[in-house]
């Protein structure tokens, strides 16, 4: 029932060499992703982040920064400290050791998040009509 966000394979910064340089979980002034402290099997003080909720900041070594957003509705259970110090991790472990973060969405949510998801095929069909569209 945890949502483990990871950067697409699609994801311009896993494209044409790009090289990561750093990622920044400070969101504004008064929020930093950091701060997240929970506790306890109701995962009391996580921060509650709606789908559009910045995650954090990736910039690139030609100058380009990305923000990454939850997409999802619900609490922030962890951000990935490991990829401060090693962020070229997003890049060689997308979907391991690379993630960005673990979302806990509401459970009466959880389902319908789950059904709306596309399966590996569908998700490279997408990608697939993106490119034909863009050349």
């Amino acid at each position: 029932r945890i949502c483990v966000i990871t950067l697409a394979e699609a994801h311009p910064l896993l494209q044409n060499g790009k090289t990561i340089t750093s990622i920044n979980y400070q969101i504004s002034a008064n929020c930093s992703r950091l701060q997240n402290k929970v506790s306890g099997k109701s995962k009391r003080g996580a921060q509650f982040l709606t789908e559009l909720a910045p995650l954090c900041r990736i910039s690139s070594s030609d100058g380009e920064e990305y923000t990454i957003y939850s997409c999802i509705r619900g609490r922030l259970i962890e951000v990935n400290e490991n990829i401060l110090s090693n962020p070229a991790l997003l890049q060689e472990k997308p979907s391991t050791e690379g993630y960005i973060a673990v979302i806990l969405p509401k459970f009466e949510e959880s389902k319908s998040v789950t059904q709306g998801l596309l399966t590996q095929k569908e998700y490279e069909e997408v990608l697939l009509k993106r490119l034909n569209s863009s050349s």
